[in-house]
Order: structure tokens, then sequence, then C-alpha cells
């Protein structure tokens, strides 16, 4: 093993450890709060009154859209590579 190796076992398994001590101490914790109070309030009743006028016909113009594509070039392979695996 190198010592990159070691030393990425070394972090991952003390982030572990640090996680699981993390995780248990929340678990210990018995904190008891006091109940909430929650204030309430009545409102009157609202009511909404409203009147839909009436929608005026619009007609929209006539569009033409007239595209051109663009000359375009293409990447070649022209020798052949040698592959290398790794």
């Amino acid at each position: 093993m190198t010592t990159e190796n070691i030393f990425s076992a070394v972090l991952t398994l003390s982030l572990l450890a640090g996680g699981a001590v993390a995780f248990g101490s929340e678990l210990g914790q018995t904190t008891s709060r006091p109940a909430a109070t929650v204030a309430t309030a009545t409102l009157p009743t609202v009511t909404v009154v409203g009147h839909r006028t009436a929608i005026a016909e619009v007609t929209l113009p006539t569009v033409t859209v007239v595209g051109r594509r663009a000359p375009i070039e293409l990447a070649v392979e022209t020798e052949t590579v040698e592959q290398r695996v790794q």
C-alpha cells in the first residue's frame, strides 16, 4: 500500500468515527422543553364580491419566420489513434 492509500483509509475511518460519536451524543441528550403556548385569534367572516367583465376578442397578426442554417465544418479524424487502456 502506498502512503496515499494509508492516509485515505485513516482519514475515512476518522470521519466515520467522528460521525458516529456526534450521532450518539445527539441521541443521548434528554432535554425537556417547556410546552409552547400558541396564541389564537378569531377573525370575522369575509365575503368577496366580484364581477367578471367581458373579454375583448384580440386578433394577432400572422408572423412568418424564415431561417437559414449556417454552413458548418465537421471535424474529421484522418489518422488512426492508438488506444491505451490503463
